[in-house]
């Protein structure tokens, strides 16, 4: 009996073990994903901002308007984040792979006036700060015992809340409610990179011990995007009230 016991033991040790070493590969997966579609969002934003020849694609350099272009660029990564999710059981992780990266470079296209509106050096700061908060917060919600779901529904009416506040502000074109917005959306994405690195991890340790290697490829860039739409949001919101306009 005793040596059933140890034998089972062992077994349920190897197990954990082999469970906490997939996680560890997946969650750096995961970072890895997110790290070169932060690059291609970085470079293309980067390359088309510094370049009036590029950016006159988007707006128009004699009346400052946006052009038919430049309007497609804004609204074309909210509506591939929608259609990702949509297709991303009928895709191949190969495909969604790559579509992950076009939304990558599709969304360095909308962010590229930033280099036209704020200097570059409090771009760069802003982007240290918040890759520095990001990691933090990632890391909590990584090691975190405490169980942080019950903040999804909490955050999730804030961000519908920040929307429509940014809807009404186009409207009113009020600076302290825009200095508002942005401190609230800080706050807002902050919380949710804790909890979407959580979840992430949660559903990885469920869905371990299947280890369909497709689910798990698909899941990695699934969380990659999330937390990558934390990061960009963060960033943007602190760039809002600490960048330094041209």
């Amino acid at each position: 009996m005793a040596d059933y016991q140890t034998i089972r033991s062992v077994g349920a040790g190897a197990q954990t073990a082999q469970v906490d070493a997939g996680l560890k590969a997946h969650m750096n997966k995961v970072y890895g994903l997110m790290s070169v579609g932060m690059l291609l969002t970085g470079g293309v934003a980067w390359g088309v901002g510094t370049s009036d020849t590029l950016f006159s694609i988007l707006r128009n350099p004699d009346t400052g308007s946006m052009t038919i272009l430049g309007w497609i660029a804004v609204f074309a990564p909210l509506i591939m984040v929608f259609a990702f999710g949509a297709l991303i059981n009928r895709l191949s992780y190969a495909a969604a792979q790559l579509y992950f990266y076009a939304f990558a470079a599709v969304m360095g296209l909308s962010l590229a006036w930033i280099f036209i509106a704020f200097t570059g050096v409090s771009i760069a700061q802003t982007f240290l700060i918040t890759a520095i908060s990001f990691a933090g917060l990632s890391l909590y919600g990584y090691t975190t015992k405490r169980d942080l779901s019950g903040m999804g529904t909490f955050l999730m009416m804030g961000l519908i809340g920040l929307i429509v506040a940014m809807v009404v502000n186009i409207f009113l074109a009020s600076s302290a409610l825009a200095f508002a917005i942005s401190v609230i959306g800080v706050l807002i994405f902050a919380g949710l990179t804790a909890f979407d690195t959580q979840k992430i991890k949660s559903d990885y340790v469920q869905h371990a011990q299947a280890m369909d290697s497709e689910w798990l490829g698909k899941s990695a860039i699934m969380g990659a995007l999330t937390l990558y739409l934390d990061f960009i949001n963060m960033f943007m919101f602190l760039l809002q009230f600490m960048g330094n306009r041209e």
